[in-house]
């Protein structure tokens, strides 16, 4: 990088010191999810990248990696409203956004309809099972994400600031299911595949949650201070030479882009699109500040890579008969 580009990108003082007091707050919500949580440090540092990028994530795993209970610690030391919605087959978009219910005034012998709010309307939404409930009501949820607000006989309502869905997915069980449109994955900032812990973990695992109540987590932040958070990771310098970098790095996913390698047009049917730079680009900015650096650089962009493009590449039937999936596609390019 030349030195007059970083001197143009340097961060004031003020904001110096929020990342100083982000970075201790982190830390101190990493100690607490450690007490109900054992390992996953990884998918926890992407899921803080996510909640500080203001960015959805979905989390794909087989049953029993405690998805679920990873997502409502993590609103807890965050001390934010949490809801958790078990997506079935029938389920109605209604049963997520809330209803009109006809009840009493204060005028004697007179009713009226009045909104009753669903549980979309939290700080933190897990949205289990996601692939399990049909398309109408997968649009419901699709508006809240790109919106933050749903839309019920006619009448828009806001959600709440911040508002983030995390969602989980079983890889293995397909039967029943309804497999996520594109459109509604790209809304999705990472996918974030939750793995098996190593043998340590596990006895760990095993030790804690079989000798009775676990430990009350504490709250390290609150809604107020983490929208200063996500303030600050979005005014995070990135160098122009890290966005030509990002924008190169989608268009060559893309098969019908001349910047696309010949190997991946023989394998890649549908690649990223726009909204897969603007994720990478939040995505290192809040990795950098996580890491303890006041300037975006190359290995924060390589590293929000793989959880940004993993869901948003197709693979063609060339590529499949070849025994290539996403995964040997995007640690090739």
């Amino acid at each position: 990088m030349r030195s007059d580009e970083t001197s143009t990108l340097d961060t004031n003082q003020d904001d110096i010191q929020i990342i100083e007091r982000l970075q201790e707050t982190t830390r101190k919500m990493r100690s607490e999810l450690a007490k109900v949580i054992i390992g996953q440090d990884d998918v926890i540092e992407k899921l803080l990248i996510c909640v500080l990028s203001k960015g959805h994530g979905l989390l794909m795993g087989v049953p029993g990696l405690a998805k679920t209970t990873l997502v409502n610690a993590v609103s807890e030391v965050m001390s934010l409203e949490f809801s958790r919605i078990q997506f079935t087959p029938d389920l109605m978009p209604s049963d997520i956004t809330g209803t009109d219910i006809l009840q009493d005034t204060d005028e004697p012998g007179k009713r009226a309809f009045v909104f009753v709010k669903g549980p979309l309307f939290a700080n933190i939404v897990l949205a289990d099972e996601i692939n399990r409930t049909p398309p109408k009501t997968q649009s419901a949820l699709l508006e809240a994400m790109q919106e933050r607000r749903v839309t019920a006989n006619g009448r828009i309502y806001r959600l709440p600031t911040p508002f983030f869905v995390l969602a989980t997915q079983n890889p293995i069980e397909q039967e029943g299911t309804y497999a996520l449109p594109e459109a509604q994955l790209d809304r999705f900032m990472f996918l974030i595949n939750v793995e098996y812990p190593n043998r340590d973990e596990e006895r760990e695992i095993a030790r804690q949650t079989t000798r009775g109540s676990q430990e009350k987590l504490k709250a390290c932040i609150n809604g107020q201070e983490l929208q200063e958070f996500q303030e600050v990771v979005e005014r995070l310098p990135v160098p122009d030479s890290l966005y030509d970098y990002a924008v190169d790095l989608i268009r060559a996913t893309r098969p019908k882009e001349s910047e696309a390698p010949d190997w991946l047009k023989r394998w890649v049917s549908w690649g990223a699109g726009p909204r897969a730079v603007q994720y990478i680009i939040r995505g290192a900015k809040a990795r950098a500040v996580l890491r303890g650096s006041y300037l975006v650089r190359q290995e924060d962009i390589q590293a929000v890579a793989y959880p940004v493009l993993s869901h948003r590449l197709v693979t063609n039937f060339q590529a499949q008969s070849e025994g290539i999936n996403v995964t040997d596609v995007i640690t090739r390019s």
